[in-house]
Parts: structure tokens; sequence; C-alpha cells
């Protein structure tokens, strides 16, 4: 099974609709991002819409055009061709494909992706979807995912995508919900069990790099997530909006 893991995941930029375009990903390069994603794209479009390939395509060329800009472009849906299909016609300008598994919003609920996909009965898709991208493309793939429900099952869901041939996964510790983005402080202790495991009844936890998302609100809180969860690296989001430095 593919695992590669050339990238530095320790102070990532995340993926953000409307706003990780490449002025912004630039922008949390230069104040420190050691790697950033772009805003969840759709593969339909990327196989379809040559307008819509051709202005993708250009932001990620000028993003490689300039060294230690490395990217992941982050991709979003529930068909294996399709989401195979649409991260090719971009794998030659990213450093890495990442399947979104957590945007709560209506229109991931409505066409049945993002978060819409942690239920168990869709695992196997999820295992289908990444097992492509990784054995189709030469660049590292991995998945940014929030809580199953329960939450113990976000662990097996995690195992079951590397398994897949995910090089790493990013845990935002919430629960998706369409009506409210953020329902209280993530649950940073998931993410640990999901670096660590348990330890009960022998419970491990992956074997692959985990990035831990959530509860940054200003740089001293990316030690305190760190220390907390013992991820390899840090995910910021919305807080980077208001203070990119």
């Amino acid at each position: 099974m593919p695992h590669l893991h050339p990238l530095d995941l320790t102070h990532i930029s995340a993926p953000m609709v409307a706003h990780s375009d490449l002025p912004f990903r630039l922008l949390t390069t230069a104040h420190g991002a050691t790697l950033t994603y772009t805003q969840m794209l759709d593969p339909a479009r990327l196989a379809s819409d040559r307008d819509y390939l051709a202005f993708h395509l250009r932001d990620l060329s000028i993003s490689r055009q300039r060294r230690g800009r490395e990217v992941v472009v982050q991709v979003s849906g529930n068909d294996a061709a399709v989401v195979s299909e649409g991260a090719r016609r971009v794998a030659g300008l990213a450093d890495a494909i990442d399947l979104n598994l957590g945007c709560p919003q209506q229109h991931a609920k409505d066409g049945h992706y993002g978060a819409y996909l942690l239920a168990q009965r869709d695992w196997p898709l999820v295992e289908d979807i990444v097992s492509t991208l990784a054995h189709t493309l030469a660049l590292p793939v991995s998945a940014k995912l929030r809580l199953c429900t329960p939450a113990a099952q976000t662990l097996a869901l995690a195992q079951r995508i590397e398994a897949a041939g995910a090089s790493w996964v990013a845990l935002h510790a919430r629960y998706a919900s369409v009506r409210r983005r953020r329902q209280g402080a993530a649950f940073l202790g998931e993410v640990r069990r999901l670096k660590f495991g348990s330890g009960e009844d022998g419970e491990a936890g992956v074997g692959i790099p985990v990035v831990s998302n959530g509860n940054v609100r200003c740089y001293a809180d990316v030690a305190r997530n760190l220390e907390e969860t013992g991820a390899d690296g840090v995910m910021v989001g919305e807080t980077l909006l208001g203070n990119p430095w």
C-alpha cells in the first residue's frame, strides 16, 4: 500500500472555502506555515469544466514557481472514479491530494460528501476513494475528517483509511453540524486517541502521522495543542483569517 510522507506537517494552513486561494496561502507561508491546503475543489468540474480547471491550474502553477510553497489540493466527492479523475487533472502541480471528510455544510449533506461519509455504512466507499487515489497518483494522499458518531469509531475509520494507502490523517475533533460550524471546544483527547490509541484492550493508534485541528485561537495555543494531543502537526483555519502571523 502506498504510504508517502515527504512534506512538513508541523504548521498547516487549513483548507477553507472561499479563503484558501493563492494570495492567502502565500501570506500564511510567509508567516510560518510549513504546508498549505487549497479550498475544497470539485473533481467533477476539474474533469469537465475547462475554465474551472484552467483557473485552478494557474493558481497552482504560480505556487509551484515559488520554492518552499508546498500545497495540498483538497477534493471532495463520493465516487472513486470521478474523484481520482479530477485529482489527476491537477496532480502535476500538487504536492499531495487530500480527501475532504469534514465539510458539514448543507451542500455537502445534499450531495452526500464531506462529513456525510463518516457513517459506518459509507466506510467501504471512503476506503475505495482513498485506495484509488493512492494507487492512481504518484503523490501522497491524505484525509481530513471530523469525529464519527460515536467518537470512538473515529479511530477505526482512520485505521481503515491508513490501510487504504493514506500518508496521514488530519482530525478536526468536532462533530459535523449543518446548523453550527463549531459546537464548543474541540475534543482534543480524540486526536490523542487517534495518535496513540486508548490503551484499553490493547487498542493502538494509527501508524501514520496525525494532524490536530481545533482550539487554536492564538500562537500559544499551538504548543498547548501539540502537548495535549501528541500530534505530528497542527492545522489552523479561521484564526488565520484574523491574524495570519
